[in-house]
């Protein structure tokens, strides 16, 4: 099949305030050009937004009718990232016409795995009718909401894009790429069919919500607090005893599933270092459940950043960790790549998910498509 360009776009649970938009010409399978790259940051207004609607989202809790914001934040939030996709195609000197499609993940307000006897749930914000009518592309969106309804996780996705940035590099199993955003998740290959991707704990959400909270900032810069403080052992201890982090995959979770609350009565500094210690552990066991355990991670997404994390991954995780930088991949921009390269695939009728990504029954295709 011939490459065609594609835009994704991804704005993360961490809530950073920026749109991810980046250009992709792939054919749904392999990556032919990496195009341009933007973060376009949101107004204050629609952050401010977006914080009440997933507050309101957790009230809520699949229960009844949509929460008045659901519908005034889902139109702000396409307008804005409509308007970002045409400046960075336009900048790029491309023209609309130019683009095959629009991978268009929204904004994800609410995520329920599933539990024995009962179907998950999943929400995304993101209106991709009133994109394409903006745009006047293709628009693939609600890329999750299939997977689910089949008894899948819907989540992680991204498995099938790391796949493709793993081919190559022509890596056989001892590299896997783990991806640190307000959620961690890991995919790992052998090189032959056993694809597996999964979330392994918490990676910046906790710690954010943990500085917010204490007034010290937005996140923990440079692992500054946490390089100051000493890990609670005992209390980390504790923490590794969590279920959730025993279990098998397929798994995934939402991003309150793990929070600010494991650090409470702390003071700061010892508290951002459990919390740092807790995200890199939680990576080590994680690895443990792989078919071989890899030696080394490609570390995508915000957490790559903090030097502690990263540092930690080695002495708590026991695996090097490597920026994707290093690899000559661009770590912000891989979340908005991959959304490119599945909404090739939604055009092209390719499956998104697989029963060792989401625990899906079977492949599936999945995505809605506005054309």
């Amino acid at each position: 099949m011939q490459p065609i360009w594609s835009v994704g776009l991804m704005t993360g649970t961490v809530l950073d305030g920026n749109i991810d938009v980046a250009l992709l010409k792939t054919d749904g399978e392999t990556v032919e050009t990496f195009g341009a790259y933007t973060l376009a940051p949101y107004p204050q207004a629609i952050r401010d937004t977006l914080e009440a609607t997933l507050a309101e989202a957790r009230k809520w809790n699949f229960e009844g009718t949509d929460p008045a914001i659901f519908a005034r934040a889902e139109e702000m939030l396409t307008r804005a990232q409509s308007a970002a996709v045409r400046e960075l195609v336009e900048s790029s000197g491309l023209s609309m016409a130019d683009i095959g499609v629009v991978g268009f993940h929204g904004q994800s307000v609410l995520h329920r795995a599933p539990q024995p006897g009962r179907i998950g749930d999943t929400r995304q914000l993101g209106d991709g009718s009133l994109m394409h009518e903006l745009l006047g592309v293709p628009v693939a969106y609600d890329f999750r909401s299939a997977d689910v309804r089949a008894g899948g996780q819907g989540a992680p996705l991204a498995g099938i894009y790391h796949q493709a940035l793993l081919r190559r590099l022509g890596t056989h199993g001892e590299v896997a790429v783990l991806n640190l955003g307000g959620v961690a998740n890991v995919t790992y290959w052998d090189g032959g069919d056993t694809l597996i991707a999964f979330d392994t704990g918490p990676a910046n959400a906790p710690l954010n919500d943990f500085m917010k909270e204490r007034g010290l900032g937005s996140m923990d810069r440079d692992g500054a607090l946490a390089r100051s403080g000493t890990v609670d052992e005992a209390r980390l201890g504790k923490l590794l005893e969590h279920p959730y982090l025993s279990a098998p995959p397929p798994k995934s979770l939402d991003r309150f599933d793990f929070t600010s609350a494991m650090a409470e009565g702390l003071d700061p500094a010892t508290g951002a270092a459990t919390l740092t210690a807790f995200t890199a552990a939680a990576v080590g066991k994680g690895l443990d459940h792989l078919p071989t355990r890899p030696t080394k991670l490609v570390v995508c997404g915000g957490g790559r950043h903090n030097p502690m994390i990263m540092e930690m991954l080695k002495t708590r995780a026991g695996v090097d960790a490597v920026p994707a930088e290093a690899v000559g991949w661009r770590g912000d921009a891989i979340e908005a790549e991959c959304f490119a390269f599945l909404a090739v695939r939604v055009l092209r009728g390719l499956p998104i998910s697989f029963p060792t990504t989401t625990g899906a029954p079977k492949p599936m295709t999945g995505g809605q498509l506005a054309a």
